[in-house]
């Protein structure tokens, strides 16, 4: 198999990738699919205002700026909610229907949503074939799963409930829950998914650079990968995995720094910038020296003016 990454998707990170990042790392990055944040479901239809919140790109035909398409993911428990959810995703522009199996959040967990239902294969094939079916063959349904709850012994259950359901498309975060984020991942449980099944499956979990993300495609034995916090500490990883393009310089990320700055001052989280911008900073710094200089001038700051005073100096450390 070839270690030459074929497709890259930006991953849904709850709280830190929202619309706006999306837009400042597609623009840098050839992403083939976003997915975004997950949109929580219960027992009702969710209103257009809250999908449109979580997604402003479907006002934009599901795409970013730069023309990357946007996957609205659903988190829920109840099949025929998710499926009118989805229909509705759809009907809004949404590219395509992802669903949430992974998320580890405690308070996401205790109301029968995300990486608990690992616990429950058949549950997690009823929710894909009941949206699959609502949906038709022509849009694509992806589910994001874990290795498991508490150990991987229901993996194969769990993957070939995602496969049984007709599912287009499966990202493995290769690590258990009760594994959270810490590392190692564990890729080559992905890659005994890969040796038994046809369906196309994307490797997630601890790739930090073009090596790592070389390893794993060797051990998940699929050339088809997920970002997330790795893309963070490094804005243009996946260039630099998919092209060979240098990894960005330290007076080139100030820049980028800059226009995400001016774009979060512009809008409705403009309060939170300095809690988000430090939050990015923790990741930068795994990377940039300079970034962690800057992080502990700005750390106990949170007057936006002196903050971005600041940032206009940093670019010649």
């Amino acid at each position: 198999m070839t270690v030459q990454a074929e497709q890259l998707i930006l991953a849904p990170m709850e709280g830190v990738l929202d619309a706006l990042m999306r837009d400042l790392l597609t623009s840098i990055n050839q992403f083939d699919l976003c997915i975004t944040e997950f949109i929580r479901v219960v027992d009702s239809l969710v209103p257009k205002h809250v999908f449109y919140k979580i997604c402003p790109e479907l006002h934009q035909n599901g795409f970013t700026s730069s023309g990357t398409p946007i996957r609205v993911q659903l988190l829920g428990q109840e099949p025929n909610w998710l499926a009118e959810n989805a229909i509705r995703a759809i009907e809004l522009g949404s590219q395509g229907i992802d669903l949430n199996f992974g998320c580890p959040a405690k308070a996401v967990n205790k109301s029968r949503g995300g990486a608990v239902l690992l616990k429950t294969p058949e549950q997690i094939y009823q929710i894909i074939s009941t949206v699959k079916q609502a949906l038709g063959e022509q849009t694509q349904v992806s589910a994001k799963i874990r290795l498991g709850f508490e150990d991987t012994s229901l993996f194969r259950e769990i993957v070939d409930a995602v496969t049984g359901a007709n599912a287009d498309l499966l990202t493995v975060h290769a690590r258990t829950k009760l594994q959270g984020y810490k590392p190692p991942a564990y890729w080559h449980f992905i890659g005994e998914a890969s040796d038994v099944h046809a369906i196309d499956i994307i490797a997630n979990g601890e790739i930090w650079s073009l090596p790592d993300a070389v390893e794993c495609m060797r051990q998940a034995k699929t050339n088809k990968l997920m970002l997330g916090r790795g893309l963070l500490a490094r804005p243009n990883l996946a260039n630099v995995i998919k092209f060979g393009e240098q990894p960005m310089t330290w007076p080139q990320l100030c820049d980028l720094l800059h226009r995400y700055s001016d774009l979060e001052l512009q809008g409705e989280k403009s309060f939170y910038y300095s809690s988000r911008l430090k939050q990015w900073l923790r990741y930068l710094k795994l990377n940039y020296p300079q970034a962690n200089a800057f992080f502990e001038q700005i750390k106990t700051m949170k007057c936006k003016t002196e903050i971005t005073r600041i940032l206009q100096q940093i670019r010649s450390y």
